[in-house]
């Protein structure tokens, strides 16, 4: 029997189905109960296991979040990602994983198949807050995470999202309200990261004017850094006024603490 203060088991959740929205996105619907899907977001650390492992040994977690890995081997790994939709009453939740890499998220998704389990740690905030003005900036990675700020902005709101992807086979259709500028940035053949496109289109950028304004950037580590000393510097942005996260680090595979 359980008690107080000891630590609880993780969500299981199970894929009910796999579709690859362009070619480098897959989009994995996981199925549970209504509490785990409404618990699963927006930003999720998913426990990720060995492929075509069919009985992982997952970690519990602790009354103050902390994962508790069991000893020894346990081939289980986190990643944090944000849930593109969560839908309790029907117990689902949809994720998508970006395959380009090889480490353990994309490996699992590239092999996901109905049936397969995926485990939730926990969840947090996106980071963002309403604003008159918004400017979003994000590789496909965060397309995600913007799909859902997009969603929740008010309809009034202003700005510009800046998109950056392979390419035009890799845009993904999004809702925006009407005076939010869908920019989309194609970095051709230059691998994911290395691109200085969304750095650049930030720079080329003329501050909204008026303090009610809020920018939101995820994408690979060295691009976010050089995205946030503009938005601090040129800008004058306050901690309060943006949020820039490194979603990724080239040549690295990342987990939630970065």
């Amino acid at each position: 029997m359980s008690r107080p203060g000891d630590p609880r088991t993780v969500d299981v959740l199970t894929v009910a189905s796999v579709a690859d929205v362009t070619p480098s996105v897959r989009r994995v619907v996981l199925s549970g109960t209504a509490e785990a899907a409404a618990a699963a977001g927006p930003t999720v650390n998913l426990l990720v296991p060995r492929v075509d492992d069919p009985d992982p040994r997952w970690p519990e977690v602790a009354r103050d979040g902390r994962v508790v890995w069991p000893v020894g081997a346990h081939g289980v790994s986190l990643r944090s990602y944000t849930a593109r939709r969560q839908d309790p009453e029907r117990g689902e939740v949809e994720i998508d994983f970006v395959l380009h890499g090889d480490g353990p998220a994309a490996s699992w998704a590239a092999a996901a198949a109905p049936g397969a389990l995926l485990g939730v740690a926990g969840s947090g905030a996106l980071g963002d807050r309403p604003a008159a003005t918004l400017v979003l900036a994000g590789d496909e990675t965060a397309l995600p995470a913007i799909s859902r700020i997009l969603a929740a902005a008010a309809p009034g709101t202003a700005g510009t999202a800046l998109l950056e992807v392979a390419g035009p086979e890799e845009e993904q259709p999004l809702s925006a309200p009407p005076g939010v500028e869908l920019r989309w940035l194609h970095r051709g053949g230059t691998p994911p990261g290395e691109s200085t496109l969304l750095a650049d289109a930030v720079a080329a950028l003329e501050r909204p004017a008026g303090d009610d304004l809020f920018a939101w950037v995820a994408a690979e580590s060295a691009v976010v850094r050089a995205v946030r000393a503009d938005l601090r510097g040129r800008w004058g942005l306050s901690r309060a006024q943006h949020h820039a996260i490194g979603y990724w680090r080239r040549g690295r595979a990342m987990a939630p603490a970065g």
